[in-house]
């Protein structure tokens, strides 16, 4: 009876972890966002508060999944990767327009990103897929099957979204290169995805242009946002300006609290709070990694790869794009920037990581 009772015992470090980022994300939203409530709202709380309400269903939503058999949410899979195809065409033609793009769906007073539902439909179907050919994972053709999968959704999701699109791209090359023991074929999925990019790339010339803001920001208007983003984090220095003290996201940083928020948190906590995020995204990286090798089967070890994968794919990309490594793909920081979808569907990851670990060999104390 103690052995089942301990068996139902979720990571409290993975809780600790998670918990830690979204509450330092909604202090430095409150900072960053402010100001730009305050003038386009006359509330400078408007964007915390929708933040706050979108945390609270996604910490409901975490401790739901995390009460759910993994096993469950597999078996649906196809059901849910079915759904999230139909919800990525539909915002095609009926999405909200936001800055040139059509990424929302509009849910009476709320607004929906099928992108972000995206990411864990594809998490969970390809760790479908892979458990119903684990005995053939090492062919050519396994791979094949795996990234045809991928297109349909891939395509919708990067015709509006290519930053998205080049995540969940991201995720199945991940869970491949775990499922697959064979080092040299991941050499033609290279030369694939880079045609991929290149073909997309070509598509709209605004993508074109952004390679070329990125690499002469200074010459182009549309540099301005890259240029103040890097001011920011050169006037932090090493302990910042001090919380609540940015100078850059009274209007210098474009919408400062979406993905540009990491350099708002150089600028006020400086080198010393930056690496310390990036710290405790690196701890939360490595005790999922933990959780995926003491996984119970398969399909728990490739649940928590694929959540792993998704997380340190997005925050790499956008600490370098903010630092300009990289040119401009609109990814947001996890936990951190605002975006309701975004936390919800990242804490209903987690949750389904807490699952895996409920029901793990080995059990955390």
């Amino acid at each position: 009876m103690s052995g089942e009772k301990k068996k139902e015992k979720s990571d409290i470090i993975l809780v600790m972890l998670v918990l830690a980022l979204v509450l330092f994300g909604l202090v430095m939203l409150l900072s960053t966002s402010a100001y730009n409530g305050r003038v386009k709202f006359h509330d400078s709380a408007y964007y915390f508060k929708k933040q706050l309400f979108a945390t609270a269903l996604g910490l409901m939503a975490m401790y739901l999944v995390s009460r759910l058999d993994y096993h469950r949410l597999v078996f649906f899979a196809p059901a849910i990767y079915a759904l999230a195809l139909i919800l990525s065409t539909a915002v095609l033609f009926i999405g909200q327009e936001y800055n040139g793009s059509k990424r929302w769906i509009a849910l009476g007073p709320l607004s929906f990103q099928p992108s972000e539902f995206a990411k864990i439909a594809v998490i969970l179907f390809l760790v479908w897929v892979t458990e119903r050919t684990r005995r053939r994972t090492d062919s050519i053709w396994f791979m094949i099957k795996i990234m045809v999968a991928l297109l349909p959704i891939v395509g919708l999701v990067g015709t509006n979204n290519l930053s998205t699109a080049v995540i969940i791209l991201g995720i199945g090359v991940i869970l491949i290169f775990v499922a697959n023991p064979k080092y040299l074929q991941f050499v033609g999925i290279g030369i694939a995805g880079v045609g991929f990019l290149a073909v997309f790339l070509a598509m709209e010339s605004y993508r074109l242009e952004r390679l070329a803001v990125w690499r002469e920001p200074e010459n182009y208007e549309k540099g301005f946002q890259t240029i103040q983003g890097l001011y920011a984090i050169g006037s932090g220095g090493v302990f910042g300006t001090g919380l609540g003290s940015s100078m850059q996201k009274l209007g210098f940083v474009p919408e400062a609290q979406n993905d540009m928020i990491f350099s708002i948190i150089c600028e006020e906590l400086g080198l010393a709070g930056a690496s310390l995020l990036i710290a405790v995204f690196g701890l939360l990286i490595w005790r999922l990694m933990v959780t995926a090798t003491h996984a119970p089967d398969l399909e728990g070890a490739l649940i928590c790869t694929g959540i792993l994968g998704h997380m340190a794919i997005q925050v790499i990309l956008n600490i370098a794009v903010v630092t300009n490594t990289i040119p401009n793909t609109g990814i947001t920081l996890p936990f951190i920037s605002y975006g309701g979808t975004s936390v919800l569907f990242l804490l209903g990851e987690m949750g389904l990581a807490l699952s895996v670990s409920r029901h793990q060999k080995h059990p955390f104390a």
